[in-house]
């Protein structure tokens, strides 16, 4: 398994769960230092970063780009993939298509989270979770297209209604025809809606493509009641080797929030 750290570059998620923030430069740098083998950028659109300074900076601090957020779509464009009207259901589509390209360039998925949406008074239920079905089909041969996979992160039910736990995301994958899309592994979101965590990682097998490594109140790892002990040993019986990336409160603030959480990295998968 590797490590990985958040960077959001939105002024509208400010107080988010998100370690680093406001500029690359820093935060790779800071990353780098710490020892971490990548970050995961959180970004108002696909535009918002050179691509190619993006590039020279991950390659001097020799990091790997392991993911990048779609909420943008959400908390600054008010977008989202269960939304009544086709037209607005068309533009944040498009707006995470824009977004598989732009982590592709660099070997990174695309991460759909907040805009999945959720039903609401001119959408039940049963036709939200057929938006966004229909969404993630397409979308997730978008990023076979461009050589890369689709993650989708089931979240607890307080932001969510279409899937909320690791077995609500296996079915609604098996309603999907393509193999490209796969599951995030939120230990947060898992905290509130799983029996336990572990099974929940068991739930999800094979189908976890990422994991966002956080504690039960979502400050950094070692700050809350999470046991990560049979979390880490479930992800090694399911083979997980991709990262375990922090998605956390910047608590108490970010340079400790990042540091207390790579010592937790190093300490619970030192035998990786």
């Amino acid at each position: 398994m590797k490590s990985c750290v958040t960077i959001s570059l939105v002024a509208e998620a400010r107080g988010g769960p998100f370690v680093l923030w406001d500029d690359p430069i820093v935060g790779c740098r800071t990353a780098a230092e710490l020892g971490y083998d990548a970050v995961e950028i959180f970004a108002p659109g696909p535009d918002a970063v050179d691509r190619r300074e993006l590039r020279l900076l991950l390659e001097e601090n020799d990091l790997a780009l392991a993911a990048v957020g779609t909420g943008a779509g959400w908390v600054k464009h008010r977008l989202h993939l269960a939304l009544p009207s086709e037209t607005d259901r068309r533009r944040a589509i498009e707006f995470i298509r824009s977004m598989i390209d732009f982590g592709a360039e660099f070997g990174a998925p695309a991460i759909i989270g907040s805009m999945q949406g959720r039903s609401g008074p001119e959408v039940d239920r049963a036709t939200a979770r057929a938006h966004l079905c229909d969404a993630l089909q397409e979308l997730g041969e978008h990023a076979k297209q461009a050589g890369t996979v689709l993650i989708y992160e089931p979240l607890n039910r307080y932001e969510t209604d279409q899937a909320c736990t690791m077995a609500d995301g296996v079915a609604l994958l098996e309603r999907l025809s393509t193999d490209s899309v796969v599951l995030l592994a939120d230990l947060f979101h898992m905290g509130i809606e799983e029996r336990s965590i572990a099974q929940g990682i068991r739930d999800g097998g094979k189908r976890i493509g990422h994991v966002h490594f956080v504690d039960s109140n979502r400050r950094p790892v070692g700050c809350g009641q999470t046991d990560f002990v049979p979390i880490i040993e479930e992800l090694r019986r399911v083979d997980y080797v991709g990262y375990l990336s922090a998605e956390a409160f910047p608590w108490p603030d970010p340079l400790a929030a990042a540091g207390r959480t790579i010592d937790a990295f190093r300490w619970f998968t030192r035998r990786d």
